[in-house]
């Protein structure tokens, strides 16, 4: 997901957030109130599941405290802390209970027991991959009981240079895959998010876009093979034991619906040697609005080496404009280009930097000139904000007198932010039923809003709230319809909900039609297959439907 990390405003020290979504903050209430009365119906549970899991005969679970982490251990209540930190929506009707467990499986076979106890007790799963879920849901569930299996210790990753191909376990984090691409190779990189901390298991399975998008897709449309887990504990031995229809599935229509992929391959790119980056800050006086307006227009149609985003924000009550760019080529052929294409933005040389691929990350992550091993971080996410997120595809460039009431809205909150990001090159020549994504030719750009508040008070929570859900209902006029398009890594409750075990395709349709459009009847078919209980369930998983 291009996910904003640590963005910094012009001649300001960094804003930091922290990654609580709407579904997160929509069970805090009730969760303090059910976590002492809880325990004592879960116990048996909790005991059932554990005497199941020793069981099996294999040695490697002979040393159950490594693998199955109870709620006196350190890693469930880091966990748990992180929880305590979300909030309820008044507006929703959720209950939570905390996790009877966490399991952070080491392999595949511990993974396989995991589900199998846990269909035998009727226990349901969440899997978490790095836990960016913007709504929560790889670690926060409505129904109970249910564990957490923690997938972090399966971050393995093989680089084969010789194929250009890479494993990695579904633990591992974006920012590891690019360190070990890195330290193998000057001349391969991989087209996926920003975000070092993001875990490639969401990432991937929910499309992943990334600042070489235009150039080679996204992340999920480079995965050449997977392995998998079913509810009923098989291991799936790659893509072609699978079978087309559920390795299709995996690949942007959201893996946790389906099962449990524990290893992605995917297909390194070439990356010249030198790439350029450069970012360009825009005050509201210097005719903001009439080059945001350009921008639309031209920035899909660049040629495919060059990405140009736009951060709209409030900085200090003003709305200003950042537009910053990753460039797979050197200073001499962009200068020229921008000159040629879009001179009303007046890049300069000055404003720009010649670097390597991997550093354009720490770039575009505004950690420029720190350690390569600031990409091995897994924590970056934890910071002192909280938000609110939705999303919209745009298919016609919006007027001036629309920008300009966008820009009059950020001026209601505090910390608003709207980041555009170009589609074109790549993205319009895969076919929009290739993989489930389907936001592919005819739509110019992707737009990701973002509120945030500081304040932990569920006053403050319910005013940014209503103030994105205004402002989504401004940008309706705007932004793509029938169905009105959103993107499944900015995750949005907003949309709709599952609100029973057996959701019917029709009910589920209401907002899996945003995400995934016609693609989304053939991916409940493939559910149906695979998962025909529906024992992978959540708010917003894909139900089984059989024809």
């Amino acid at each position: 997901m291009l996910f904003l990390c640590n963005f910094k405003l012009k001649k300001t020290k960094a804003l930091k957030m922290r990654t609580v979504g709407a579904f997160a903050l929509s069970l805090f209430l009730l969760f303090l109130v059910k976590w002492a009365n809880s325990d004592s119906k879960v116990s048996p549970i909790r005991d059932q599941f554990l005497s199941c899991m020793s069981t099996h005969s294999v040695s490697t679970f002979m040393n159950s405290k490594s693998l199955i982490h109870e709620p006196d251990s350190r890693l469930y209540t880091d966990l748990s802390q992180t929880v305590s930190q979300n909030y309820r929506f008044s507006s929703l009707n959720f209950s939570s209970q905390k996790p009877i467990l966490i399991a952070t499986p080491r392999t595949e076979s511990e993974i396989q027991r995991s589900l199998l106890c846990s269909k035998k007790l009727d226990v349901q799963v969440r899997t978490k991959s790095g836990g960016h879920d913007y709504e929560g849901l790889s670690y926060l569930s409505s129904q109970s009981p249910f564990i957490v299996l923690d997938l972090i210790n399966l971050r393995s990753i093989d680089i084969n240079l010789r194929e250009e191909t890479a494993w990695v376990g579904a633990g591992a984090t974006i920012g590891e895959l690019y360190y070990k691409i890195a330290k193998a190779s000057k001349i391969h990189g991989f087209p996926a998010g920003t975000c070092p901390s993001v875990g490639v298991g969401g990432h991937f399975s929910g499309g992943g876009f990334g600042a070489m998008m235009r150039k080679h897709g996204l992340a999920a449309d480079n995965v050449v093979d997977a392995r998998f887990v079913d509810a009923n504990g098989r291991i799936y031995n790659g893509r072609r034991e699978m079978g087309e229809d559920l390795f299709w599935a995996i690949r942007g229509g959201g893996a946790a619906s389906f099962g449990v992929v524990t290893f992605w391959k995917v297909k390194l790119v070439r990356v010249p040697e030198k790439v350029t980056c450069f970012t360009r800050y825009l005050p509201f006086t210097q005719n903001m609005t009439k080059i945001v307006h350009r921008w639309q227009s031209i920035a899909a149609t660049l040629g495919d080496n060059l990405f140009i985003r736009v951060i709209i924000y409030n900085s200090g009550g003003s709305v200003q404009a950042t537009f910053q760019a990753n460039y797979l080529g050197g200073i001499d052929k962009l200068i020229p280009l921008m000159n040629e294409k879009f001179p009303e933005l007046g890049l300069r040389f000055q404003d720009c930097s010649e670097m390597s691929w991997v550093d354009s990350i720490m770039y575009f992550n505004w950690k420029s000139g720190q350690p390569l091993e600031t990409l091995l971080d897994r924590e970056q996410r934890y910071n002192d904000l909280y938000f609110k997120a939705k999303s919209d595809f745009v298919k016609n460039p919006i007027p001036e007198t629309g920008l300009e009431g966008i820009w009059k809205r950020f001026h209601e909150v505090e910390s608003p932010m709207m980041i555009m990001e170009p589609l074109g090159g790549r993205m319009y020549e895969i076919g929009e039923t290739e993989t489930p994504f389907p936001h592919r030719r005819g739509n110019l750009y992707n737009i990701q809003y973002m509120v945030k508040w500081r304040v932990k008070d569920i006053e403050e929570m319910e005013k940014h709230v209503r103030w994105m859900r205004f402002l989504y209902g401004y940008m309706r006029v705007y932004v793509s319809g029938s169905p009105r398009g959103a993107y499944l890594n900015y995750r949005d409750l907003d949309l709709g909900m599952n609100k029973a075990i057996n959701c019917s395709f029709e009910d589920a349709s209401l907002w899996g039609m945003r995400y995934f459009g016609s693609n989304f009847k053939r991916l409940a078919m493939v559910k149906g297959k695979i998962d025909p209980t529906n024992f992978f369930r959540n708010e917003q998983s894909v139900p089984p439907l059989i024809v």
